[in-house]
């Protein structure tokens, strides 16, 4: 027999049970009424065949009846099934009210329709506010890093080194307020275009430079002439945001980039590792492991942002680590159809 075929007679047998179950009181009195008649023409002696005819004449019409209502209730049912389905575009298409209990209900989702509106747009509103307010304040706290960049690069000493380093975490940490944002953001934040793969991470590279300096940590990169349909501010996002992380983390060795000719970038280095349990976890919001907690270095947030915005450009990422001998996150840079502008 076939699947659907047996699936809808299941279908059709649920759907009669409740329609009994919903109106099993209506089925009693009719039933109860059938043997009250049944009883009375009885004692007054009429015909056995009388009797019979007249219950079973009942007994027919009252299935014919309940056969149509129910092939009613059915179709009701599926409208009301449709419309759940489509509840967000339909709200306006509900099906007209068969009894006072229905119409009361439909009064009740549009009241809260209503108010779902009402708290949605203060909650949208209020959302918009808080983004110009932390994009201002970004545009603006980037002036006094600036200066202070200015300042500490006039001499050069390992004092001022140092403080480059702090300040450039603080930058790091200011961009990655206005990217929580803009991510959670509905509005479409993205450009997709054909990039120079090559282009994006020399650019990473040579922003990170002063860092691989600093600690002294090798960088292997072989450059690629892939090119790659993506969006670059984000897909730039992520990469610097691999590439802190594998500084932060590693105290000696080496960082490889590296890109196959089937569009996987990989980000490697030697340093602290991440722990088996800890692995499927580290893209969740706010989760920093135990050689995060560790090191008191880290936000949880920066793996987080980086997942998401690879879920928006379509790309996806992996990790395999070992701890003590470090870490390489895989981005697969194959993209679903997307729309080139």
């Amino acid at each position: 027999m076939n699947y659907e075929v047996l699936y809808n007679k299941m279908k059709k047998y649920k759907l009669f049970k409740k329609y009994f179950h919903q109106y099993r009181y209506v089925l009693t009195i009719f039933s109860l009424f059938s043997f009250i008649f049944a009883l009375v023409f009885s004692l007054y002696n009429l015909e056995t065949e009388a009797v019979l005819y007249a219950t079973i004449l009942c007994i027919t019409i009252g299935i014919v009846i309940i056969f149509i209502h129910f092939q009613i209730f059915c179709k009701h049912h599926e409208k009301c099934e449709e419309l759940l389905n489509n509840i967000l575009i339909m709200t306006e298409s509900l099906p007209k009210p068969h009894t006072l209990a229905e119409e009361d209900y439909q009064n009740m989702i549009q009241k809260l329709k209503e108010t779902n509106n009402f708290n949605t747009t203060k909650y949208l509103n209020e959302r918009n506010e808080s983004i110009d307010y932390y994009t201002t304040w970004v545009h603006q706290i980037k002036t006094p890093i600036s200066v202070m960049q200015m300042i500490l690069k006039s001499e050069d000493n390992e004092e001022h080194r140092e403080l480059l380093a702090e300040l450039f975490r603080i930058e790091q940490y200011v961009e990655m307020v206005l990217s929580y944002f803009r991510l959670d953001n509905n509005s479409s934040d993205f450009v997709f275009k054909q990039y120079d793969l090559n282009k994006i991470i020399k650019n990473a590279i040579h922003k990170f430079a002063p860092q691989f300096i600093r600690k002294r940590i090798n960088l292997k990169y072989e450059q690629t002439d892939i090119t790659v349909l993506t969006d670059e501010k984000w897909l730039s996002f992520t990469i610097e945001q691999l590439l802190s992380n594998a500084i932060k983390y590693t105290e000696k060795g080496q960082i490889t980039i590296a890109v196959t000719k089937n569009k996987i970038l990989s980000i490697s280095d030697t340093g602290i590792g991440i722990s088996s349990e800890d692995i499927p976890r580290i893209f969740e919001k706010g989760f920093t492991g135990y050689n995060g907690r560790a090191n008191k270095k880290s936000t949880g947030l920066g793996l987080y942002l980086s997942k998401k915005a690879l879920d928006k450009l379509s790309h996806k990422i992996s990790v395999k680590s070992e701890v003590g001998k470090g870490s390489t996150f895989y981005i697969d840079l194959n993209s679903k159809k997307l729309d080139i502008e």
